[in-house]
């Protein structure tokens, strides 16, 4: 009886010592194997093993995909002299900003375009002109965005898909801020200009005549 303890106890010792080992002899049943161990094609694996199959594979995305937080219906208009033609036909999906979103737009305006075309809107940022009015680091004028004047107001006919587009791609000296602000972002600082426009453009209210009374006491 001792002896057969004494072999139970050993018998177990070595069944516990195989179950410490870390090597998966006879690995479990997977729930989701296709989860578990994903059938996709890795990114940076070798291709090589593709292109013997005589399959064509480069690493590009799909054509007509569009990444995360971006809008399939301006994804069209590339970075050509032909997409920002036809960047006038789109519309501003945003709806009218309220005063809260108003207020963000503009916080969005100073921080990425204020520092060139200004607070006001009048292309005198910092960058361009020091607050002791000398000349800045950056000589090129930025566009003046608020003096209708100004090249026969084509800022103010500027649409507003256009004005997306510039801040998307750049235009001219101006570099793109697509990766500064997202592109609802940018459908914000649009209205903000928009909106800025409207108010310069607005024909002054007539300050009312003096009455009787007023000229008598006068």
């Amino acid at each position: 009886m001792k002896k057969l303890l004494v072999l139970s106890a050993f018998f177990v010792a070595i069944v516990i010592a195989q179950s410490c080992s870390d090597v998966k002899r006879n690995p479990n049943n997977a729930y989701m194997p296709d989860m578990a161990y994903s059938r996709a094609y890795e990114t940076y694996a070798d291709h090589k093993e593709l292109s013997d199959s005589g399959i064509f594979y480069n690493a590009s995305p799909v054509a007509g995909t569009v990444k995360r937080g971006d809008e399939a219906h301006y994804e069209i208009l590339k970075d050509t002299t032909g997409g920002y033609n036809a960047s006038a036909g789109l519309q501003n999906p945003l709806p009218a900003l309220s005063a809260e979103n108003m207020i963000e737009a503009e916080r969005l305006y100073l921080v990425n375009c204020g520092i060139c075309h200004g607070a006001k809107l009048d292309g005198k940022g910092p960058l361009v002109v020091r607050p002791d009015g000398s000349d800045g680091p950056y000589l090129a004028a930025p566009a003046n965005l608020i003096e209708p004047s100004i090249q026969s107001g084509i800022y103010y006919k500027m649409s507003e898909g256009t004005m997306f587009y510039s801040i998307t791609y750049g235009k001219g000296q101006m570099g793109s801020y697509a990766s500064q602000v997202s592109p609802k972002q940018r459908w914000m600082i649009v209205h903000y200009i928009k909106s800025k426009q409207r108010e310069k453009s607005a024909p002054a209210t007539a300050a009312p005549a003096a009455t009787d009374s007023a000229k008598a006491v006068k």
